[in-house]
């Protein structure tokens, strides 16, 4: 409903109390049809304003790559939906869009930024990351690429969440102090909040991941969720 809608659904409903009144008081019904025009018109738009503002769905982009995209997944079973039910149950209207993209590194993800976001868009959960590692890309590169899609986000206007990965074993201590120690210096730099590990609780549990031990079960999904809804809920509060 427009305001111009509100306006109009206002002078009706004006209109019928002042031809009640007309009948009752005469040539007082002037004055209280431009009185009762005015208050009626108030209270109508003021009520149907807050319930446009109380409706509209905040809108996040679940930005990042197979973890987000839902790997082998059904879509409703993907992060971002499951997600957004959970949101949803618990009372806040939040559309969770998925922008994941299997595959993507970092730099991948800040050259399709522009687009995924789209036109409009309050809110950006940042999951990108593990594909560097597993390449062993420099993490200098990751911090560069990562660092740039949350500049650009904030300069559009959108609060981002972000969200850390952790090195697997077995990369040498060098590259995993490096890698790990890109998402809370971004995080400080930027001034965002952090999730520390998108895998926490579902990484080497052989009951919530697929064969290839690296991308969750549909089970695996709803124990991570389980764990990043406060954290989700306090960004979404803070946009709010």
């Amino acid at each position: 409903m427009t305001v111009m809608d509100i306006t109009a659904s206002s002078h009706f409903i004006a209109a019928k109390v002042f031809k009640r009144v007309h009948k009752t008081y005469g040539h007082l019904s002037r004055f209280v049809h431009y009185s009762g025009l005015a208050i009626v018109a108030i209270v109508v738009m003021g009520h149907s304003i807050g319930s446009i503002a109380q409706d509209e769905a905040l809108r996040i982009i679940a930005f990042g790559d197979s973890l987000t995209a839902g790997y082998l997944l059904p879509s409703n079973a993907a992060f971002p939906n499951v997600l957004e039910r959970r949101l949803r149950a618990s009372g806040t209207n939040v559309n969770v869009i998925n922008a994941g993209v299997s595959g993507d590194t970092a730099s991948n993800g800040a050259e399709r930024l522009d687009w995924a976001i789209g036109d409009r868009a309050d809110g950006l959960i940042l999951e990108l990351g593990a594909n560097d590692m597993l390449r062993g890309l420099d993490p200098d590169i990751t911090y560069r690429a990562l660092t740039d899609i949350v500049v650009r986000s904030k300069k559009k206007g959108l609060k981002v969440l972000l969200i850390g990965m952790v090195a697997a074993p077995g990369l040498g201590r060098e590259f995993e102090n490096r890698f790990n120690g890109i998402f809370p210096r971004i995080a400080r730099e930027q001034e965002v909040p952090l999730y520390p590990f998108f895998l926490e609780g579902v990484a080497g549990n052989p009951k919530l991941l697929l064969q290839d031990g690296l991308h969750p079960t549909a089970a695996g999904v709803e124990s991570i969720v389980d764990a990043m809804l406060p954290t989700v809920k306090e960004f979404v509060a803070s946009i709010r």
